[in-house]
């Protein structure tokens, strides 16, 4: 069965709807592998480009953008690399109100048994449950 590497735009097409032509080309493709004829992959980097075009070009509110993500996750044919640390993020930033990409280097922080995180975004990560440095 053929695989593909699904890209950002891919979903932001089906979500946004901005453009006909390619909309109806990325729903083909998500078709096709909910009917089994090809399987999708994508991971968590496709996943943080999705998050930040839906909040800084379509507007879409933090909590918005994790039932859109939480949605990607249950998409039939479609793997998620690294897919407990996605749903993991998603808890983390559903709960505490942090970002999507922050909530997931939090969680892969505590997968890593890391001591904390180094950043200078103190707040945010904090708000995450994490410990931080300095």
């Amino acid at each position: 069965m053929k695989r593909l590497f699904v890209d950002a735009n891919i979903f932001l097409r089906i979500l946004a709807t901005d453009d006909a032509n390619q909309s109806a080309r990325a729903r083909s493709l998500l078709e096709d592998a909910e009917a089994g004829r090809i399987e999708l992959v994508t991971g968590p980097p496709v996943l943080f480009e999705v998050a930040w075009t839906l909040r800084s070009r379509y507007g879409k509110s933090a909590s918005d953008v994790l039932t859109i993500l939480e949605a990607l996750l249950g998409t039939p044919g479609l793997t998620i690399t690294d897919d407990d640390r996605v749903r993991e993020a998603i808890d983390l930033a559903r709960k505490h109100g942090g970002d999507f990409a922050d909530a997931y280097a939090a969680a892969m922080s505590q997968m890593m048994r890391c001591h904390g995180v180094a950043t200078f975004n103190v707040r945010d990560f904090k708000r995450l449950g994490v410990s931080v440095w300095p």
